[in-house]
């Protein structure tokens, strides 16, 4: 009750306000809906889905929006390319395809531990391109076999924790976050943050844009991160030459590629091949994911009841489309421009370079207070957007700096994003160890990303 009583207080509180000179009552009684909403996400007193669903009937009840244009967010195309990729990705999991790729890295790279760990995360990069659910991959692929191989080894919870294991489910994490920045597949919130930056700047974060972008930073940071845990938090087994020979052993056991493997490598090459070339055929992102999710139905590489049961991608559409159209209402009453131009005033005078370094710092270590990517860039993404191009900062710049940081601020914590319960929950690393190896990537990340990173997009000429 006393998270449903949070709730409710932010909507009251919003309410009793009162709208201020020039805006509309229709306008505030949504930012109060939009306001509890995120309040619910962040307060979690029910699942997420359920929770904007609430928000949505409750701006059609408070007469913010006729109901047909509160449930519009769900016709958007971007929220069926995830429901799209979502379903593609059951593909992945239930042909094995994404098994077996995961052991032909370790085949290729295992004989050390710090290879077998990069094994793993390339694994994930290629999956990552594709695939938007982290938790799919990592909860439903590369923890696994990253826990079978721990077992291997001897490295248990517990006295054998840092033989392996404790050293693969730091690794796994660090770079998860950073996979999640380089692809906007990378998990279920990115399009939605290409949502935002489009409301609120006008910036284009397609599939293409959003990967060029990233891949300099990104490569650099999977360069870093690894050696540098390795360094700080080695495992005892630096040498695992058994590590090929078992991933040999698990590929004779699948064989060779059956067909329903060989029909979702090959969805995979097309989707994501239209995907990158967007700007050459003209063809939408989200009528690509449903050629291929129609493509695997048609061949029944997935059943209709695969799509039934696929509960994870049906919660994300409810919230996704409800919180879609809830950001576009507010763009469209004006409310987030009279909150730029309020903020321009504040900061008027200040070098936009110091506005945008102090507000990158304050959005990243925001995340402490949020347990998903979803809630902390729904709550802060316009707002600290709003300010920065107030400030004078170019809008590109920032959002795409407040888009890539919304990832990587989730490596601050165990409950940063999802893989993080799931990783952490194995039982091989404290808290105290995990918190405080999170800690220790900040820098290589605001180093990365925001100083390599603007100058590469500097160089591509986006700002």
């Amino acid at each position: 009750m006393t998270r449903w009583a949070i709730v409710l207080g932010v909507f009251l509180a919003v309410l009793l306000v009162g709208a201020p000179a020039g805006v509309a009552p229709a306008a505030w009684r949504l930012l109060a809906a939009f306001s509890a909403t995120i309040a619910g996400l962040i307060a979690q007193p029910a699942p997420g889905g359920f929770v904007v669903l609430l928000g949505v009937l409750a701006m059609a009840l408070l007469g913010a929006m006729p109901i047909r244009s509160a449930l519009a967010g769900y016709a958007d195309p971007i929220v069926w390319l995830v429901l799209a990729a979502f379903m593609m990705s059951r593909g992945m999991i239930k042909t094995g395809l994404g098994r077996r790729i995961a052991f032909l890295f370790i085949r290729a790279l295992g004989k050390r531990s710090l290879g077998l760990g990069y094994a793993l995360v390339l694994t994930e990069f290629v999956l990552a391109s594709f695939i938007p659910s982290n938790a799919a991959r990592n909860g439903g692929i590369i923890f696994p076999i990253a826990r079978s191989l721990a077992q291997a080894y001897g490295s248990e919870p517990g006295a054998t924790a840092r033989r392996l294991g404790a050293f693969m489910m730091v690794l796994l994490y660090q770079c998860e976050v950073v996979l999640c920045a380089i692809f906007l597949t990378g998990q279920a919130s990115n399009p939605l943050i290409a949502k935002l930056a489009e409301t609120g700047a006008g910036v284009d974060l397609g599939y293409t844009r959003w990967l060029l972008g990233a891949i300099v930073p990104g490569l650099l940071s999977l360069a870093v991160i690894p050696p540098l845990l390795y360094r700080v938090f080695p495992p005892e087994v630096k040498h695992t030459p058994e590590a090929p020979a078992l991933a040999s052993t698990e590929l004779t056991k699948m064989g060779p590629m059956v067909r329903g493997e060989r029909l979702m490598l090959g969805v995979f090459v097309l989707v994501a091949g239209l995907w990158m070339t967007t700007a050459l055929h003209g063809i939408d992102y989200s009528v690509v994911a449903l050629i291929g999710m129609a493509t695997l139905l048609l061949t029944r590489v997935l059943e209709w009841d695969d799509v039934l049961r696929e509960r994870g991608a049906w919660d994300v559409f409810l919230w996704y489309g409800g919180l879609v159209r809830m950001a576009e209402a507010l763009g469209e009453t004006g409310l987030t421009k009279r909150f730029a131009e309020a903020s321009g005033v504040v900061v008027a005078g200040q070098p936009w370079a110091l506005v945008v370094v102090a507000l990158v710092l304050l959005y990243y270590f925001a995340h402490y207070g949020f347990a998903s990517i979803t809630a902390h860039s729904t709550a802060m993404y316009l707002p600290f957007l709003a300010v920065m191009i107030a400030a004078g900062a170019p809008a590109p710049l920032s959002a795409f700096l407040l888009a890539y940081f919304s990832n990587l601020s989730a490596g601050l914590t165990h409950y940063g994003t999802t893989p993080g319960p799931i990783l952490f929950g194995a039982g091989y690393v404290s808290q105290r160890d995990w918190w405080r190896l999170g800690l220790l990537c900040v820098m290589p990340h605001l180093l990365v990303w925001g100083v390599v990173g603007p100058l590469w997009w500097r160089l591509l000429g986006w700002w």
